[in-house]
C-alpha cells in the first residue's frame, strides 16, 4: 500500500513585512495603502512649497526668495497637489475599498494595478528632480500655457522633466481607471445590482471613467509643448503661424473634469460617512447616484468659463456660462440630500463626521463663488485676481482635502486595525478648519480689492498687507493642525486602541471582514438585498434572535 504524502503549505519567498513583499506586491491592499502614503508625503512636500510661499508674500515688498525661486514653487506646489496629491490619494481609497465593498477578492487586473503604483512613485519623482535642472524647475505654472512654457521664456530642462512627469502620471492614471472600470463592472458579488452599489463606488465609477475620456486630450497637449520645445515645430507658438488658445482648450478640456476627478471621490466619502453618523439611511440614494453621472457628463461641457478673458465669442461665453450655472444643479442635489439625511439624526460627532460637516460649509461657500465667477462679466473683472485663488481652494482644499482626512478617520481602523485618537483628531480637524477659513476667505477681498495673483511681490497697497499677513497666519494654522495628524499616525501605530471588525455599525460590505482584511478579503458574504447589506444582516439576525 502507498504511502500518504504530506502536502507542506505553500509559503512564499519573502514574509510579507519585508520591504520587498511591498515592492513585488499586487494585493489591492497593499497597493492602496502604498497610494495613500506616498500622497500624504507629497502633501506634505507640496504644503512645505506652499508654507514657503506665504511667507513670501506675508509683507509688502518682501524679497525673502527670489522672482524665479517663487514662480518654481509656485508651479511645483500646484502640480503636486493635483497631479500628486489628490487625483492619487483617491487612486488609493479606490484600490484598498472598491473591491471590499463590492465583495470582489481583488482587482480586475493586479500586475495592471502594481504598474500604475510605480509609473505614479516615478513620475513624482521626475517632478522633484526638475529643481536640480539646469535653470531649474518648470516655472510656467502648473498649466504650463505657451509661450511662457515654450524653450524661449522655459530655457533648461525643467520644464521637459514637468511635461515628462505628467506623461507618466497620466500613464499611471489611465491604467489604474481602467482597472476600475473593469473591477466594478465585472467583479460584483451576487445580488449587487448597479442600484445597490455603495455611493463611494458610484464616485469611482464616473472618476474613472473622466479619466478615460480627458487624459488622452492632456497628453495630446502635452506631447505638441514638448515638440515645441524640442523639436522646432510650432503648434502654439503664435509668432510663427501656432495658436496658444489651442493649448488653453486642450488643457481645460482635461482641467475642468479634472476638478471633479478630484471631488467627486471626496462627494462618495461624505455620502458614506454622513448616514453612519447619523445613524439614518442616506437620504435620496438614486438621486444622489444619478446626480454623480450628470456632473460627469456637464464637467465636459464647462472647460471654456476657464477662457473667458482670451476674446471667445459672446455666443460661446453664454453657452460655458449657461452650462456652468447647469453644473450646480446636480451638485445642490448633492448637498441637499446630505442636510436631509442628518435631519433629525442621532448624530455622532466623533472626527470623521466633523470633516464630513466642514467638508459640506467650505465647499458650499466654494460652490457659491463659483457660482459668480460662471458669469463672464464678473469673470472678466476677478479673472486674474486672488478671488480665483480663494474659489479654487474652497473647492479643491476644502472639498477634496476635507474629504480625505474625513476618509482617513472613517477607514483607518479597517485599513490598519487601530483608531486614531479623538481628541487629537477633533483637535487637528478645528485648527485646519479654522487656519484654512484664515488663511483663503480674506483672499475674497484680496481679489475684490484688485490683487492679481501669480505675483512674488506686492506693492503697499490699501489692506493689501493685512489681508495677506492673515492669510499666512492662517496657513501656519493649518500646518500645526497636520502635525496634530502625524502625531496621531505614529501614536496610533505604536499604541492605538485595537479596532473590532466594524466599530462605526456601518452598511457596507468592507465593514463584514476582519480589520485589517485578510488577503482574500471575506470567508464569505452576506446575502445582498439592498444597498446597506450589512443593516439588512443585522436585522436578519436580530429577526432570528426573537423567534
Amino acid at each position: 500500500m502507498a504511502a500518504r504524502a504530506t502536502v507542506e503549505r505553500y509559503r512564499p519567498d519573502w514574509r510579507q513585512g519585508r520591504v520587498i513583499g511591498w515592492a513585488t506586491t499586487t494585493d489591492h491592499k497593499r497597493i492602496g495603502i502604498l497610494y495613500i502614503a506616498t500622497s500624504l508625503v507629497f502633501f506634505g512636500a507640496g504644503g512645505i512649497l506652499a508654507l514657503l510661499m506665504r511667507a513670501q508674500l506675508a509683507q509688502a515688498n518682501e524679497h525673502f526668495i527670489t522672482r524665479q525661486s517663487y514662480n518654481e514653487l509656485f508651479t511645483i506646489h500646484g502640480t503636486t497637489m493635483i497631479f500628486l496629491v489628490v487625483v492619487p490619494i483617491f487612486a488609493g481609497f479606490a484600490n484598498y475599498l472598491v473591491p471590499l465593498m463590492i465583495g470582489a477578492r481583488d482587482v480586475a487586473f493586479p500586475r495592471l494595478n502594481a504598474l500604475s503604483y510605480w509609473l505614479f512613485l516615478f513620475g513624482g519623482i521626475t517632478l522633484y528632480l526638475s529643481f536640480f535642472a539646469k535653470y531649474g524647475a518648470a516655472n510656467a505654472s502648473w498649466y504650463g500655457y505657451p509661450p511662457l512654457s515654450d524653450s524661449q521664456f522655459s530655457p533648461g530642462h525643467g520644464q521637459d522633466l514637468w511635461i515628462l512627469s505628467l506623461h507618466l502620471l497620466s500613464i499611471s492614471s489611465l491604467v489604474g481607471a481602467i482597472n476600475f472600470l473593469a473591477t466594478i463592472h465585472n467583479m460584483r458579488a451576487p445580488g449587487m445590482s448597479w442600484m445597490r452599489i455603495p455611493l463611494f463606488v458610484w464616485s469611482i465609477e464616473i472618476y474613472a471613467a473622466l479619466l478615460v475620456i480627458v487624459l488622452p486630450v492632456l497628453a495630446v497637449g502635452l506631447t505638441l509643448l514638448l515638440l515645441d520645445r524640442q523639436a522646432g515645430t510650432h503648434f502654439f507658438i503664435p509668432q510663427h503661424g501656432g495658436s496658444a488658445i489651442l493649448y488653453q482648450h486642450f488643457f481645460w478640456f482635461f482641467g475642468h473634469p479634472e476638478v471633479y476627478i478630484m471631488i467627486l471621490p471626496a462627494m462618495g466619502i461624505i455620502s458614506e460617512v454622513l448616514p453612519v453618523f447619523s445613524r439614518k439611511p442616506i437620504f435620496g440614494y438614486k438621486a444622489i447616484a444619478f446626480s454623480t453621472v450628470a456632473i460627469g457628463f456637464y464637467s465636459m461641457l464647462v472647460w471654456a468659463h476657464h477662457m473667458f478673458s482670451v476674446g471667445l465669442p459672446n455666443f460661446l461665453n453664454v453657452f460655458f456660462m449657461l452650462s456652468s450655472m447647469v453644473i450646480a444643479v446636480p451638485t445642490g442635489v448633492k448637498i441637499f440630500n446630505w442636510l436631509a439625511t442628518t435631519w433629525r439624526g442621532n448624530l455622532i460627532f466623533d472626527t470623521a463626521m466633523l470633516w464630513a460637516l466642514g467638508f459640506i460649509a467650505v465647499f458650499t461657500v466654494g460652490g457659491l463663488s463659483g457660482i459668480f465667477l460662471a458669469a463672464f462679466p464678473v469673470d472678466w473683472q476677478v479673472t486674474d485676481t486672488y478671488y480665483v485663488v480663494a474659489h479654487m481652494h474652497y473647492v479643491l482644499f476644502g472639498g477634496s482635502v476635507f474629504g480625505i482626512f474625513a476618509g482617513l478617520y472613517y477607514w483607518w481602523p479597517k485599513i490598519f486595525g487601530r483608531m486614531l485618537g479623538e481628541r487629537l483628531g477633533k483637535a487637528h480637524f478645528w485648527l485646519v478648519f479654522l487656519g484654512f477659513n484664515l488663511t483663503f476667505f480674506p483672499q475674497h477681498m484680496l481679489g475684490l480689492l484688485g490683487m492679481p495673483r501669480r505675483i512674488f511681490t506686492y506693492q503697499e497697497h490699501g489692506l493689501f498687507q493685512a489681508y495677506n499677513l492673515l492669510s499666512t497666519i492662517g496657513s501656519g494654522i493649518m500646518a500645526f493642525g497636520i502635525l496634530l495628524f502625524v502625531v496621531n499616525v505614529i501614536r496610533t501605530s505604536r499604541a492605538g486602541v485595537r479596532a473590532v471588525n466594524d466599530p462605526w455599525l456601518a452598511d457596507t460590505l468592507e465593514w463584514y471582514t476582519t480589520s485589517p482584511p485578510p488577503p482574500h478579503n471575506f470567508e464569505k458574504l452576506p446575502y445582498i438585498t439592498s444597498a446597506r447589506p450589512l443593516r439588512d444582516l443585522r436585522r436578519r439576525l436580530a429577526e432570528a434572535g426573537n423567534a
